[in-house]
């Protein structure tokens, strides 16, 4: 990844809460969210899951990184994620915390400098850190002719 690479997506609602996701620029499948009944019909991960796949996937590809930066041949690594809704001051759901568990396919005696990697593999995960500082999203609603009704346009 460098800076000038966009990640670039495009969903479109196939359903009642089921959406088409489609990874632009390249050639991957889509995949297909959906929520969990009584909104939608469990036909795909809601978004909650998906950010909470993120994060698992991205911690553990993370230590894969840190471990081969210092010439380990780790084995298959695995990742557990935990996180229960919970409601805000609000009472809007949100995800508020995430536990992750993250295991060796080995003894960590097996890999060289694994006390620095630890202090340091969590820095390479993009999602984690991303979510861990807050990211900013800005979203705009533009109605069929391309008339933009939120945020309402500067006069």
């Amino acid at each position: 990844m460098s800076a000038s690479d966009e990640l670039r997506l495009h969903i479109s609602q196939v359903g009642d809460y089921a959406f088409r996701i489609e990874f632009e620029g390249t050639q991957l499948q889509a995949l297909l969210s959906d929520e969990p009944s009584p909104l939608g019909h469990d036909e795909g991960p809601n978004p909650s899951r998906l950010l909470l796949a993120a994060i698992g996937n991205c911690m553990a590809a993370s230590l894969v990184f840190a471990l081969r930066k210092f010439k380990n041949q780790p084995g298959p690594i695995t990742a557990s994620v935990r996180a229960t809704p919970e409601r805000n001051a609000e009472g809007r759901w949100r995800i508020a915390r995430a536990e992750i568990e993250l295991r060796l396919a080995e003894p960590g005696e097996h890999h060289a400098q694994l006390e620095r990697i630890l202090q340091q593999f969590e820095n390479f995960c993009v999602v984690t850190q991303s979510v861990r500082e807050g990211i900013a999203v800005a979203a705009r609603v533009l109605d069929s002719s391309g008339k933009q009704l939120h945020p309402p346009p500067q006069a």
